[in-house]
């Protein structure tokens, strides 16, 4: 086990791995909220929203790294008034030294991510993305390798991001061949004389990297290859490895009725209340569901052959548009994302197993502001 400390940073590495800041809406505000990337930290907490009573659940339990679903800071701010619930909030962060970091719609869009993790407890599979938002853009890459560094430009190839596909890494195609070039005059040469021309038996190692990690790759070439000025080329590829988008469009194991479906998203949810438009006898299979606000979308649930659209702050006209269609949905609220605590909490114990010297706690802290009186 891993004893020395490490520092927010890292842990913000760790949420852009899964959850990839480029996934996030233009309009969103994600990563670090209030706070420094460079302090240590030792206890993690993971909440949905960042309100007054979480920051004093976090200080209480001496947390010094808050994650978040929904931002903090969302909307510009032109002033902190400590007065106002903004202005308390951040004074406390700060005064307290804890930092808050947010990961809103590109969790949202992530594999894995909140959509996902409400299918996986409602029991929706065979799902498709409901919109597509964004298709991570390939690109292959070519460097020249002399025989002698075969092995540490591969590694720094894979530890860099690229040559992954799947749950394979460090994929490369090797192929033998021999280089020339003539050092002139200034020159440093790792291999050959200056004013000569040197042939050396080299291997063209070629491999795939995503469009946003090309930097980082080449980065990390230029870093381990012997060669004052190493060769390398990268062309764009057609194909994609991953699209993503909001919301999901699946189907149920079995056929249920709207009455049904809406008691199991109760109970598989622990929610005391939710609203549903349709016939609670008609027979549902195929599912579109959003985390959070999806209003917007039923057209595209419709068109998508849903037969019920789960989502939540339906408002009323939408509500009548989508009653008019024929599409059935289930409104179990906004606060249905609070799923995004457990398994957030999960996926950094995992990848922070080593480090022993980190807790990460979930918030036990109610944020949803309605209650159902029955």
């Amino acid at each position: 086990m891993k004893k020395h400390p490490i520092n927010n940073s890292h842990v913000f590495q760790l949420m852009e791995k899964w959850a990839p800041k480029y996934l996030a809406y233009d309009w969103d505000n994600v990563g670090l909220q209030v706070g420094s990337h460079n302090q240590n930290v030792n206890k993690i907490m993971v909440t949905l929203d960042v309100l007054e009573s979480v920051v004093d659940e976090a200080i209480r339990k001496e947390v010094n790294l808050i994650i978040s679903h929904h931002p903090l800071l969302f909307k510009p701010m032109k002033q902190i008034n400590f007065d106002s619930p903004q202005g308390r909030i951040i004074r406390k962060l700060i005064n307290h030294q804890i930092t808050v970091y947010a990961a809103h719609t590109n969790l949202d869009a992530a594999v894995g991510g909140v959509n996902d993790m409400l299918c996986q407890s409602i029991g929706i599979h065979s799902t498709d993305n409901l919109l597509e938002t964004s298709a991570q853009r390939l690109l292959k890459i070519v460097v020249y390798v002399p025989k002698t560094h075969i092995k540490e430009i591969r590694n720094a190839l894979s530890d860099s991001g690229a040559g992954h596909i799947g749950n394979y890494s460090h994929c490369t195609f090797q192929t033998e061949g021999q280089g020339t070039f003539k050092p002139l005059e200034g020159t440093n040469p790792y291999i050959g004389t200056a004013d000569q021309l040197e042939f050396v038996d080299e291997v063209r190692m070629e491999t795939i990297v995503p469009e946003e990690k090309v930097n980082k790759v080449i980065s990390s070439i230029l870093k381990a290859h012997p060669y004052e000025e190493p060769a390398y080329d990268i062309y764009p590829l057609k194909n994609s490895v991953k699209r993503f988008g909001i919301g999901r469009v699946g189907v149920l194991p079995q056929k249920l009725t709207l009455e049904e479906l809406c008691k199991q998203i109760k109970q598989s949810l622990n929610i005391s209340g939710l609203k549903v438009i349709g016939d609670l006898e008609k027979r549902v299979e195929k599912v579109a569901i959003l985390g959070g606000s999806g209003e917007k979308y039923i057209q595209t649930a419709k068109q998508k052959g849903a037969d019920v659209y789960i989502t939540g702050d339906m408002t009323f006209h939408t509500a009548q548009d989508a009653w008019q269609m024929g599409l059935s949905v289930i409104d179990a609220g906004h606060y249905i994302e609070k799923i995004m605590k457990k398994y957030t909490v999960d996926y950094l114990k995992n990848e922070l197993k080593h480090h022993s010297s980190i807790e990460i706690l979930m918030s036990e802290t109610n944020t949803d502001p309605f209650q159902f009186i029955v």
